[in-house]
């Protein structure tokens, strides 16, 4: 060849290689461009999807929301129609002073609970008894709705028997309402004998407008929910209410997470974009020469051959660097390709399994694995979930999708999804079991409890429902922890279902309550001696790092068919027994009986009546004098609350004051008491104080500083004149919050005791930590002086410790001349008993107050 020639041949092989070099950039770029494109789609995507979900999760809570305001309002009105006493009142006779004036069944519905309207419909369905907003009105519920009620009216005497309650949603001028209805029954009253008549109907009536509207969605997290206006109406999300929407629809509006993450994704892929442009201009120009060069000395060694080579390759890295497995097999359903992926993911040798039938290695639980197969017209595109034994003997599982091949044979891929199944079976367990113990919660109970109730247990074979409360459980929370508290959670249910049978059911279904459901238990003795057996056991040692901790239980117990066959009321028996349980002492049962009921019934009752007697004067003060130990002088007074009930006569501080901190009442009576004390106070002597007890509960609610100064500045008192008495508890509930708001009650100018000294856990920490200005010696420590040398030696540390603080210390219960003469031997500082004075009315500490203001102790007794 002429250098001519060779020099055209040299100039076509760099044109040749020039172009393959450019060729494959373009090709590259243009796969770089799929991959963005891709990308961007899959975010678009991924955004939509996350928008759909969050629009279904709303939906979801609003649905919870309206259930849950349906909930409510059937079990308030539960409460009030299945009641005696309602009976009496307002379907034998509408006695208007007990419902309305007493407010047994009327204002507080409004104010308490939000229900717009409350009326009584009687047998000949006329509204006989009717409250509006709050107030008493003589209007009739057909004529305030502005419809019909008689549907309503007939389904809720229906459900007079079962003790049933209905509500339904209806359209009240352009604004959804739900209505409660229930027929007004005796209840579990055996007090009270029903006629003949038919029953009278309870009503309740609630209106969904904005304000009420946008605190449920609050609640349940569902943004800007309202009732639709005409131009929403059809659009989505939307939730109707009433049959197919006739009160109306609710609409909300989504929060769009989608949205935000395209604002956040899509610059970056566009960054990413440019990038790669850039990276294509620098390689197209380096590797335009690379090409030459390479092209120059390899060009020889390009064939069909090496072509093919590398498309094998390419489909071979694809196909080992995916997650799956692929397979073949031919018509006899045995193997003929395994890539080598199925030997990384399922640990078997390939070589072992070619020639195998694809049935010995995978099982289903619909079949042979060749049954599914030969499916006639089996859609490609439907995978099935199949089980392996990998080499360590543990069950795997695996999704296989298959296609049909044109010599009749099979291929396919498999994922192995052994953690994805697991995680859900997890999340299935999780839903029906509490998560600390791993016993079942209230959803599985509720489950168990219809299963065994539907096998219809009789009185030789009952269904035994325990209810269960640990006693002493929260000191333990308090003083060690709330992990403390998980390990005696943990340990307590461990033991519990050591001791029942395989086929009971222990199910824990709040802090540290548990039920329990027994079967095959023929008589009352064996349940008890199922009971003891299960308060040994909790009541043994648990041992938490380096020191034992003790609790015990209170249980209730309630029994099917004897006490009831339904789920719900045998809860609520239990529960009632629970209580028996605890108020009789703590670590021990009750079985159900009617009269807690009973108890339960008159307990509300008494509940009315103090809410009736806080607002209408029924409440009296009673001073008890206060004196110094030294020389007889008076220092000044406790106030302590009395109620004269009109028909019970003298009701205790001991009986009420519990049924006011457990109702809710505690804020309304502390104010009374406040503001009478202070009041009284304020025409005393400059020189006598007013000391005043405050429950534990005012300090984790009711704003107690600012009542405080409200009473303060309404009767003009003095504030160094003023003296709370708290009691150790508050700090153990809340060290923090209690002592910000002591030092604030301090820098008012009051004066702060500490009652009960010597009873708590770490008084003498309180002591230093706390703005206290005196401590009192609980009472019970003078009552045993005659027993004990002990309790002696105690008063004369407590006084001491009081001086070495600069405390004022308070001895009480002062019942002899010997307690006085004691106390005067160790020089405690101030003293009151019956020894000294019994508590006095008002008119009577008057009168003391100026016979006595410069008096010997002595002499003054």
């Amino acid at each position: 060849m002429t250098p001519k020639h060779a020099s055209s041949d040299v100039t076509r092989a760099d044109t040749t290689s020039l172009s393959l070099a450019r060729t494959s950039l373009l090709k590259f770029v243009g796969l770089l461009a799929g991959v963005f494109l891709l990308a961007g789609l899959s975010l678009f995507y991924l955004a939509r999807d996350l928008d759909r979900t969050e629009q279904l999760e709303s939906a979801f809570y609003t649905q919870k929301a309206v259930q849950a305001l349906e909930k409510t309002s059937r079990s308030t009105i539960k409460d009030y129609a299945f009641w005696g006493d309602t009976y009496r009142h307002l379907h034998v006779e509408v006695d208007t002073d007990w419902a309305f004036t007493r407010q047994n069944v009327g204002p507080t519905l409004y104010t308490d609970f939000g229900f717009r309207g409350l009326f009584v419909v009687n047998d000949a369905n006329r509204t006989v008894y009717s409250v509006v907003n709050g107030e008493l009105e003589a209007v009739a519920v057909e004529d305030w709705l502005q419809q019909s009620m008689s549907d309503i009216l007939d389904k809720a005497r229906a459900g007079a028997e079962t003790e049933t309650t209905i509500t339904t949603f209806i359209n009240v001028g352009g604004v959804p309402a739900l209505v409660a209805a229930a027929a007004i029954t005796p209840g579990t009253d055996p007090t009270v004998t029903r006629d003949d008549r038919l029953p009278s109907v309870l009503i309740f009536v609630d209106f969904l407008d904005r304000a009420k509207l946008e605190s449920i969605g609050s609640d349940f997290g569902v943004e800007d929910l309202h009732v639709a206006t005409d131009d929403e109406i059809g659009g989505a999300p939307a939730f109707p209410l009433g049959a197919d929407g006739s009160a109306g629809s609710l609409r909300w509006t989504p929060e769009k997470p989608g949205r935000r993450l395209l604002g956040t994704g899509l610059p970056f892929i566009g960054l990413g974009a440019l990038l790669v442009c850039f990276m294509t201009f620098v390689i197209l120009r380096r590797t335009t020469a690379g090409a030459l060069a390479l092209d120059a000395s390899y060009a020889s060694l390009q064939n069909s051959q090496d072509s093919l080579a590398i498309s094998e390759a390419r489909f071979r890295d694809v196909v080992e660097a995916s997650s799956d497995w692929v397979w073949e097999i031919d018509e006899d359903w045995r193997f003929t390709y395994l890539s080598e992926r199925f030997e990384v993911v399922t640990g078997l040798s390939r070589a072992a399994w070619i020639g195998q039938a694809i049935n010995d290695l995978l099982s289903t639980e619909l079949g042979s694995l060749s049954q599914w197969l030969a499916i006639p017209n089996r859609r490609p595109d439907i995978s099935l979930l199949c089980q392996y034994v990998d080499t360590k003997g543990r069950e795997r599982i695996t999704r296989l999708s298959a296609r049909g091949m044109p010599n009749k044979g099979f291929r396919g891929t498999a994922t192995d999804v052994t953690e994805e199944v697991e995680a859900r079976r997890r999340i299935e367990f999780l839903s029906q079991h509490d998560a600390l113990t791993g016993l079942p919660n209230r959803t599985r109970l509720r489950e168990f409890l219809d299963g065994k109730l539907k096998a219809m247990p009789s009185v030789e074979q009952p269904l035994v429902m325990l209810s269960l409360d640990l006693d002493r459980f929260k000191p333990v929370n308090d003083l060690l922890g709330h992990a403390a508290g998980d390990l005696v959670l943990n340990e307590v249910s461990s033991r519990l279902a050591d001791c029942v049978r395989h086929g009971d059911l222990v199910a824990r279904v709040g802090g540290d309550e548990f039920v329990l459901i027994l079967t095959d238990m023929s008589s009352q003795e064996e349940v008890e001696a199922l009971c003891q057996r299960l308060i040994d056991s909790i009541e043994g040692p648990i041992r938490i790092d380096d020191q034992e901790v003790f609790v015990s239980a209170s249980m209730g117990i309630a029994m099917a068919p004897n006490d009831a066959c339904e789920a719900a009321e045998l809860l609520r028996y239990a529960d009632i027994a629970l209580y028996e349980a605890k108020s009789g002492g703590r670590n021990t049962w009750r079985f159900y009986a009617g009269d807690m009921n009973i108890r339960i019934i008159e307990r509300r009752g008494l509940e009315n009546d103090l809410r009736f007697a806080i607002k209408h004067g029924e409440l009296r003060l009673h001073f008890q004098p206060r004196y110094r130990i030294a020389d007889g002088q008076m220092m000044g007074a406790e106030a302590l609350v009395r109620w004269q009930h009109p028909v019970r006569g003298l009701i205790p501080p001991d009986v009420f004051i519990p049924i006011a901190e457990e109702s809710g009442l505690i804020l309304s009576l502390s104010n009374w008491v406040l503001d009478a004390a202070c009041s009284s106070a304020a025409r005393w002597p400059k020189n006598l104080f007013v000391s005043v007890n405050l429950s534990p509960t005012e300090f984790k609610r009711g704003n107690l500083v600012e009542r405080v100064q409200k009473v303060l500045h309404s009767s003009g008192i003095n504030p160094a004149r003023v003296e709370l008495e708290i009691t150790e508890s508050v700090m153990l509930e809340d060290t923090e919050g209690a002592l910000g708001v002591m030092h604030t009650l301090k820098r008012l100018g009051l004066r702060i005791a500490m009652d009960d000294f010597g009873t708590g856990y770490s008084s003498l920490s309180y002591l230093r930590a706390f703005p206290f200005d005196g401590l009192k010696i609980d009472r019970s420590f003078l009552s045993r002086l005659d027993e004990s040398d002990d309790d002696k030696a105690i008063i004369q540390a407590i006084v001491g410790l009081g001086r070495a603080l600069s405390l004022t210390v308070t001895a009480e219960g002062i019942e002899t001349a010997e307690h006085l003469n004691l106390l005067k031997t160790v020089s405690c500082d101030e003293g009151q008993g019956y020894y000294l004075s019994c508590p006095l009315d008002d008119s009577k500490f008057n009168a003391l107050v100026g016979i006595a203001a410069s008096a010997d102790v002595e002499n003054s007794v």
